[in-house]
């Protein structure tokens, strides 16, 4: 029995050893709230500092215009990009190289199969032969009757023979001497020549593929002269120009800089509703075609409450700012937004013209 009345006795202490810490720790949270204060709307505490704190370690809240920042991505390509493709039909033979090659001006890309053309020059430069031979054997009759008619000793009919057949010998120098250098040029469209330097990007391809007139078989872009495509909406497209700055980011290198608009696709697509805009891009060491990037420009404006980022003191998820009036301060309880450089934006908690401390905190 005596055991039983200590047992209950202890379970009660501890009982109320419990209340008393909970009860401490709700004390504790509504005091750190400003809850035993009177409060300064919205969320104002006052500080016990000193009355008149230096002018210089304040600054007054100021509404001013601000940009919308908006981002849009984009992909790095090439200003100059050629598609390597046969003028002719014929079968691929062979293909020199693969993507990520680098290549120089006048190298082999690919070699199309020549043989009908070499049967074809072949049949040509015989009739050009004859056309030839035929040629100086005209020429010398016309020579001949030409002189035998001044001395009367030929018609008029066989002169007039002899200078058409010459003149129709001629002809057919002519024709076959065209048909043997419209084969030559056939011939040198089997080789695909690399119209500048530049890195392959794609091979389109493979030996033994027929080539097609205007079917690549590769794609070689210039790595220098490089752009960031965007496709901006068309709310927003309209305040680009033609070399106006904007903001660019390339996540692969981690890096932000300014760069020109250098061209604007008048046409808007009609499925997505935006314009393609292309901004060119500085020499960067490493940048390459193909990276991912931003295009951040502000594309509206509002009115925005602003004071200096220091000013404002992060407790957990609470963000309070002193506010100095009459000489006094108190704690205000704020949310903030986007930062414009050393400067936040205040979405609650300040009124435009109020000051605000920005010198180090001192405990409340």
């Amino acid at each position: 029995m005596l055991m039983s009345q200590e047992n209950r006795q202890k379970d009660t202490k501890k009982i109320i050893t419990i209340s008393a810490i909970t009860l401490f720790l709700i004390i504790l949270l509504f005091y750190m709230q400003g809850s035993f204060v009177s409060k300064v709307p919205p969320g104002t505490s006052p500080l016990a500092t000193e009355a008149h704190p230096p002018v210089s370690n304040s600054a007054v809240v100021s509404e001013k215009l601000v940009g919308d920042l908006l981002a849009w991505p984009g992909t790095v390509k090439s200003r100059t990009v050629a598609d390597i493709a046969p003028r002719l039909t014929a079968r691929i033979i062979e293909i020199r190289v693969n993507a990520g090659d680098t290549v120089k001006k006048g190298d082999i890309i690919a070699r199309l199969d020549e043989r009908d053309l070499r049967a074809q020059e072949k049949a040509a430069l015989a009739a050009l032969a004859g056309a030839n031979a035929q040629a100086v054997r005209a020429a010398a009759d016309e020579q001949r009757i030409s002189g035998l008619y001044d001395k009367e000793a030929a018609t008029r009919e066989q002169f007039d023979a002899a200078v058409a057949q010459a003149k129709e010998a001629r002809a057919r120098v002519k024709q076959a001497t065209s048909m043997v250098n419209e084969i030559k040029t056939r011939l040198a469209d089997t080789l695909l020549l690399a119209p500048f330097d530049g890195t392959v990007v794609k091979r389109l391809k493979q030996p033994g593929d027929m080539g097609l007139p205007g079917v690549p078989v590769a794609t070689l872009q210039n790595p220098h002269g490089l752009r960031l495509e965007v496709e901006v909406p068309a709310a927003c497209a309209g305040s680009f120009d033609i070399g106006m700055e904007v903001t660019v980011r390339i996540d692969t290198l981690n890096q932000t800089f300014s760069a020109p608009v250098d061209e604007i696709i008048p046409e808007m697509d009609a499925q997505t509703h935006s314009q393609l805009i292309k901004i060119a891009l500085p020499a960067i060491d490493g940048l390459k075609p193909g990276y991912f990037g931003w295009l951040k420009q502000a594309c509206d404006q509002h009115a925005a409450l602003l004071i200096p980022a220091s000013a404002v003191q992060h407790l957990g998820q609470l963000e309070l700012v002193r506010v100095l009036a009459d000489g006094r301060q108190s704690m205000r309880h704020v949310r903030t937004g986007k930062t414009f450089g050393d400067q936040v934006e205040v979405i609650s908690g300040l009124r435009a013209g109020e000051t605000v401390m920005i010198d180090s905190w001192m405990a409340p």
